[in-house]
């Protein structure tokens, strides 16, 4: 760890700089010439939407991407860094925003992955499995060295990727979307870890879509868009509407709830369902939960972590299996269908992680497009290549994919715009009921508003939308109910006219006045 620092020392000292940086892929401008600081024992937060270059630059900063032109200079000394492990050796160490953990493998290994403790006769796992049981601990983790990252739920591999991160001492520590699927009370002691590491001299540059929550940690503030640097500012000078602002223009909302219409007959029934807890079965994260869903209404569920709407979704979609209860879709009994004949029957889920779940990295945005309808381009023995490449381009158009075609590879899309393709991937299904968890996780503010934009113009169309949330702030985008959970059940049902306060306290989050 390096040297203690006054955080009220006035320090300003630039440790690392990009300047006039430039990343061109093909045709593309990722990045126009950008000038960007780092200072030590400080946060430097950097907002921009999805698309804007972030990511790409925090890239060419860890050594995973080299600038087409421009300098990268280090403690005043120009630098390149031809690799990971060199910007490693030089102090720089990163969280991807998309976890880069071998789910075959313990914590303890993917903490070591790569720089293992080596003794005369070989890895010394004891000594290993110590510094990863002090990490767990430092992030008031109970997991164990030994666990499998694949048995760990989502949040819990975020942390151990922040531990990997933590175990090489970085003085540079570049944490992109770093909370995204972690509980309000493991993001709290992550703030209290940086807040350490700020007083070691360690310093941060932090990527976050959460916004209000980043302004939390935040010394200083640039914003990226399209490219460029549009604004930098100290963190006493700004507030979240400057943000807002800077990203997506002066006029913006995540959106509005749907009116002027009337809901149709129940489209979806939940009756008395409860879901076994994989690590204890004689528990039930969902306790005998019953819920009905009209055609053309959405729906918000929220909860904390923990709370069970996962599983909810999850086991309504076929996913999980239910020990009791029943799912009725257009009156019909479904609780028995797997999950291809539930989609065809019109029920369908977008799950919580797009990467594992949603998506297939190996394939086009068009195959993923059509993944989940490709039976109906079947002729005979033959897949109508023409109505599935039709398919295709309507599913851009109509979930506004930002992309060069159908033919263009999934991973160089943004991750609002993979997103968008998750969920046009399951409106090719003409689906009759939608379930989406936590839709907006991991995509910037404009992104979140465009696929509310879109599931709001869907339930106007008749459909049936349900979504999940651990954010506050987007049950009051477009739900008209909102429905919270907590320990397994529903707490408290309410319309669109309640307070953020009031939606906290039915879940038994804290309120801070």
């Amino acid at each position: 760890m390096t040297d203690d620092i006054d955080p009220d020392s006035g320090t300003d000292e630039v440790v690392l700089s990009a300047r006039d940086v430039v990343k061109t892929y093909g045709g593309t401008r990722a990045l126009k010439g950008v000038n960007f600081d780092i200072h030590r024992g400080k946060v430097t937060t950097l907002f921009g939407e999805n698309g804007a270059g972030k990511s790409t630059l925090m890239k060419i900063l860890s050594g995973v991407e080299q600038p087409t032109a421009g300098e990268i200079v280090l403690h005043g000394e120009t630098v390149s860094f031809n690799s990971t492990v060199d910007a490693r050796d030089r102090g720089i160490s990163i969280i991807h925003q998309e976890l880069s953990l071998a789910p075959n493998l313990s914590v303890r290994d993917n903490v070591f992955m790569g720089r293992e403790i080596r003794t005369g006769t070989g890895i010394d796992f004891t000594e290993e499995a110590r510094q990863t049981r002090e990490l767990m601990e430092r992030l008031e983790e109970e997991i164990s060295p030994s666990t499998l990252v694949a048995d760990l739920r989502l949040g819990q591999q975020q942390i151990v990727e922040i531990a990997r991160a933590l175990s090489v001492n970085a003085r540079i520590l570049i944490m992109d979307e770093p909370t995204s699927a972690l509980s309000a009370s493991e993001v709290e002691v992550l703030f209290k870890v940086i807040e350490d590491l700020k007083r070691h001299g360690v310093s941060i540059v932090y990527i976050s879509h959460h916004l209000e929550e980043a302004l939390q940690i935040t010394d200083y503030a640039v914003v990226l868009r399209d490219g460029n640097i549009t604004a930098t500012a100290e963190a006493k000078d700004i507030d979240l509407e400057w943000i807002v602002r800077r990203m997506v223009g002066e006029h913006f909302s995540l959106g509005e709830v749907p009116t002027g219409y009337e809901f149709g007959a129940p489209a979806l029934s939940i009756e008395g369902v409860s879901v076994a807890d994989v690590e204890n079965p004689q528990r039930s994260v969902v306790d005998g939960l019953s819920l009905e869903v009209r055609a053309r209404e959405i729906v918000c569920i929220y909860g904390l972590m923990g709370a069970g709407r996962t599983e909810l979704l999850e086991a309504v979609a076929g996913r999980v299996p239910m020990t009791s209860g029943r799912v009725g879709l257009n009156g019909k009994d479904v609780s028995r269908l797997s999950i291809a004949e539930r989609i065809r029957a019109g029920l369908c889920l977008v799950p919580e992680d797009r990467q594992r779940d949603g998506l297939v990295q190996t394939m086009s945005v068009g195959m993923n497009l059509t993944l989940a309808s490709l039976q109906s381009f079947v002729k005979g023995l033959f897949l109508s290549r023409g109505g599935e490449q039709e398919r295709v381009e309507r599913s851009i158009d109509d979930v506004r994919v930002k992309t060069e075609g159908g033919a263009a590879a999934i991973g160089s899309l943004s991750g609002g715009n993979q997103q968008k393709v998750v969920i046009g991937k399951m409106l090719a299904t003409d689906p009759q009921v939608i379930l989406l968890d936590e839709p907006s996780r991991g995509i910037d503010v404009g992104a979140k508003a465009e696929v509310f934009r879109l599931l709001a113009e869907r339930a106007e169309q008749g459909i049936a939308v349900v979504f999940s949330t651990s954010e506050v702030g987007e049950c009051l985008s477009i739900a008209h109910r909102i429905v919270v959970m907590r320990r397994g059940r529903i707490s408290a049902e309410f319309g669109p006219d309640i307070s953020k306060e009031e939606i906290m306290a039915a879940s038994g989050e804290a309120v801070v006045v």
